[in-house]
């Protein structure tokens, strides 16, 4: 049974165990002259994650953000060369975001920083203590969510 004191220091470990998670990650991204946001990076995974270059308001919904703030991220995806606009084929009103081999090639490196990242967070852990700790993380992951 816990407590609301170790409850506590346990959410503040995992805010702190997330901080050093990131700036890790940033480094890592800096090393490679990779300058992105960590909501450019969620949006240019996103896109990636369509079977074809999705709308503003698709890319909104998927991220459960206002259309404006889509908009700010892809003007910034844009000019790296990340995405591009192109005009929808049915529809000529409609503009999609297309990903570009540029931003290819940033998700490799996004995803290569984040593997980095987690192994210089997990590196004081044995094989064995990994193996109980991914089984944790999955456990809160894939678990029942909140309760109402």
């Amino acid at each position: 049974m816990s407590t609301p004191d170790a409850d506590g220091l346990l959410a503040e470990q995992l805010l702190r165990l997330t901080r050093r998670l990131h700036r890790s990650q940033k480094r890592q991204l800096e090393s490679a002259d990779i300058a992105i946001t960590p909501a450019q990076s969620r949006l240019l995974r996103t896109v990636a994650h369509f079977e074809s270059p999705p709308r503003m308001a698709d890319l909104a919904d998927r991220l459960e953000v206002v259309p404006r703030a889509v908009t700010s991220l892809v003007d910034g995806l844009e000019a790296g060369g990340c995405v591009r606009r192109v005009p929808d084929p049915t529809n000529r009103r409609v503009i999609r975001i297309e990903i570009t081999d540029t931003g290819r090639t940033t998700l490799r490196a996004l995803r290569y920083a984040r593997r980095a990242a987690a192994e210089d967070i997990l590196a004081p852990l044995t094989a064995d203590q990994r193996e109980v700790f991914g089984g944790l993380l999955s456990t809160l992951v894939d678990g029942p969510g909140p309760r109402c």
